[in-house]
């Protein structure tokens, strides 16, 4: 459960892996020579066997460069033909350890071969051992901390997906019991039903140990879109009854508008008897005779690439930008002492979630209280607020909204996983109670720092339909590459100070 880490990553850190071992044998090898002549005689006569070069010396590393080519290949190979890549968490400690130390092995028989073929006995054996047992060494630890830390939170829940039910009392009941059965509450939660019809009896389901899994009632299935939007719920069942309906085909508009799994599942091959014929499975935990519509990317490990980037950068501009932030924090308890430095940002994010982001403070301490006052100068035709002159921002706020350098602390909240550098802005409460559901559409991925509608002019834009439409084509036109342009022209929006 939980993100899709790509293979080119585990391939990324083993080769990092492999070029770090490589550079540290080629450094202590010598040393390491050194040292053991100066033991007795017996060490004397193994170091001149395993290293016959002389003394403190080694061959120039562009003569052994190609150790490291070869080495790269083969363990590379044999971590995957070991299954090295494979999801962690479902691997045993014994088969990460296994993989780690036998595909380095195989590696230094293949550069023993090559010598052996060369007939060349002047090369130094230490050093090739020391970056077997360096290269065993660093991908077993990587591996068992990992593993170890995504066990950790998939056993907490972190990664559970929240289900959703909808369709007949007895398919419903049969459900619950099922997903009880044969899952954890670490993979799968059942939050609720919805139900197909007001007068449909309630679910009376038990587990298999007797207990009551009382199903909440959500509503019905009319209601299923805005529920998608207000609760954090990532897939949804629907079994099709044997009497079939209309209902199905809203399910999957709202589920497809609001890009969550569904799952569809004919009643008749749920509860019924099957004597020879058999389901076919393809990794699916749940493993249910189903039809399965999951939006695009949402198993992609770019997105795994895409929150890599996130915490990259976050961190690596928190770090680099510390001084400017200090300073700005300092010139706002100077120029205004009173107010705070940070100002809590309170705002709903990925499917309906509340969460508090910073802002350095740019206005006075009663500008919420004043926004009712100046309602009547909004610039912004929707439920979204935006004056171009607004008389509530201090004279430094007006500066640091001229470079958006208030946005800077949201680099926190792209770190703690809350935002991302790019994606549709977050909505205000307030400014959600207003939306219609059409808008809401936002809120289906993670919300970001910047997007479309800050780099095409986002003080010339006064219709918050238009500002959605956009949203809606970088949900739609979603790539890496798309981020890194609006991240690069975001940076010169920035320069030019054009922000708000």
């Amino acid at each position: 459960m939980g993100p899709v880490v790509p293979r080119h990553f585990f391939w990324l850190i083993d080769l990092l892996s492999l070029t770090t071992a490589f550079f540290l044998a080629y450094a202590l090898a010598p040393r390491l020579k050194d040292v053991l002549l100066d033991g007795g005689s017996l060490l004397r006569s193994w170091v001149g066997v395993l290293s016959p070069e002389p003394a403190g010396d080694l061959r120039p590393i562009r003569e052994v460069a190609w150790v490291l080519v070869v080495m790269s290949a083969v363990t590379l190979l044999s971590v995957q033909a070991t299954g090295g890549y494979r999801p962690l968490s479902s691997q045993s400690r014994t088969r990460v350890v296994l993989s780690a130390v036998v595909s380095p092995l195989l590696g230094l028989s293949a550069v023993g071969l090559i010598l052996f073929t060369l007939r060349s006995p002047s090369w130094s054996r230490l050093f090739v051992y020391l970056l077997t047992a360096f290269t065993a060494v660093e991908l077993a630890s990587y591996r068992l901390v990992l593993r170890w830390y995504r066990t950790k939170r998939v056993a907490s829940g972190f990664y559970a997906r929240n289900l959703l039910l909808i369709g007949p009392t007895a398919a419903l009941e049969w459900l619950a019991d099922y997903i009880d059965r044969h899952t954890t509450h670490a993979e799968y939660q059942v939050v609720g039903y919805l139900s197909l019809a007001a007068d449909q009896p309630r679910p009376g389901a038990e587990g298999s140990d007797g207990r009551n899994l009382d199903l909440a009632h959500l509503g019905q299935v009319d209601q299923l879109a805005s529920l998608l939007v207000h609760h954090p719920i990532h897939e949804v069942i629907a079994v099709e009854g044997s009497a079939g309906g209309a209902w199905l085909h809203d399910v999957v508009e709202a589920c497809d508008y609001f890009r969550v799994t569904l799952r569809i599942v004919p009643e008749a091959l749920l509860l019924g008897q099957l004597r020879d014929l058999s389901y076919i499975f393809y990794a699916d935990p749940l493993r249910l005779p189903q039809i399965v519509l999951r939006p695009r990317h949402l198993d992609s490990g770019a997105l795994f690439v895409k929150r890599v980037i996130d915490i990259v950068v976050s961190a690596t501009l928190l770090v680099l930008l510390s001084p400017l932030l200090l300073l700005i924090a300092l010139a706002i308890k100077l120029t205004t002492p009173k107010l705070p430095v940070f100002y809590p940002w309170r705002v709903i994010g990925y499917k309906g979630r509340p969460f508090t982001g910073y802002k350095f403070t740019t206005m006075v301490a009663d500008a919420d209280d004043r926004k009712g006052d100046l309602m009547h100068l909004n610039e912004m035709n929707g439920p979204v607020f935006k004056i171009t002159h607004d008389p509530r921002v201090t004279p430094l706020g007006r500066f640091l909204r001229k470079f958006s350098l208030n946005e800077l602390p949201q680099l926190w909240s792209v770190l703690k996983g809350d935002m991302s550098l790019v994606g549709p802005r977050p909505a205000g409460p307030h400014e959600l109670a207003r939306y219609e559901l059409w808008h809401k559409r936002k809120l289906c991925v993670q919300p970001g720092i910047t997007c479309l509608w800050q780099i095409r002019g986002r003080n010339k834009i006064s219709n918050f339909d238009d500002w959605v439409r956009m949203d809606f084509e970088y949900i739609d036109n979603w790539s890496l590459w798309l981020d890194c342009r609006i991240l690069i022209r975001t940076a010169w929006t920035v320069v030019g100070g054009t922000g708000s």
